[in-house]
């Protein structure tokens, strides 16, 4: 595998962790950098140990994982996705707006939720002869961690257009990119 290939791979696989970090950007009332540093390098974290992962667990565990890596990310986006909606439908019922608070735990379950496919790219990885798996999984990271940081500077610049609508946009797009993941699988894979 090529530098190219590699590098449109991360690319591929930072997409979702992209979206997630617009959705975080939208739906915080004011992203500071150092939370925006935090999304980027978790996100980022996550995105290159699944790879490393996947490629040690091997051909072996290939179809249990490609198997319910699509479930996992549907119910993590849903919940979350869901969550949001909720708060947010709740809130405006009581006409108070509070701010979305992105917690570790919160940030820990989207890390996971975006990074399930590279878990399986990782098992994809283990096949190939020509792959540098520390290689790959560290550009995978990098460049989800700036296009993380990217994502979440665009969420803030439309979050203040949006105002309260910010926390009920963000969770339809992560709902959405649930259901995407999951029709993904299950229809065109």
């Amino acid at each position: 595998m090529n530098l190219i290939e590699i590098f449109l791979t991360a690319v591929g696989l930072s997409m979702d962790a992209f979206a997630v970090s617009v959705t975080n950007g939208l739906c915080c009332a004011n992203p500071e950098k150092k939370n925006a540093l935090r999304i980027g390098l978790c996100f980022g974290l996550f995105q290159g140990l699944m790879p490393l992962t996947g490629f040690f667990l091997g051909k072996a565990f290939e179809q249990y994982i490609t198997a319910v890596d699509h479930y996992i990310a549907l119910i993590l986006l849903g919940y979350i996705g869901g969550k949001m909606i909720f708060d947010a439908v709740k809130e405006s019922r009581q006409g108070e707006t509070e701010s979305y608070v992105l917690t570790a735990k919160l940030l820990f379950l989207q890390g996971i939720a975006t990074s399930i496919d590279a878990l399986a790219v990782g098992v994809s990885f283990a096949a190939l002869a020509n792959i540098h798996i520390f290689y790959a999984a560290a550009e995978i990271a990098v460049i989800t961690c700036i296009l993380s940081l990217i994502g979440v500077r665009f969420g803030k610049q439309f979050g203040t257009k949006l105002g309260s609508r910010a926390q009920l946009t963000g969770g339809l797009i992560l709902i959405c990119l649930g259901l995407k993941i999951f029709i993904e699988h299950m229809f065109f894979s």
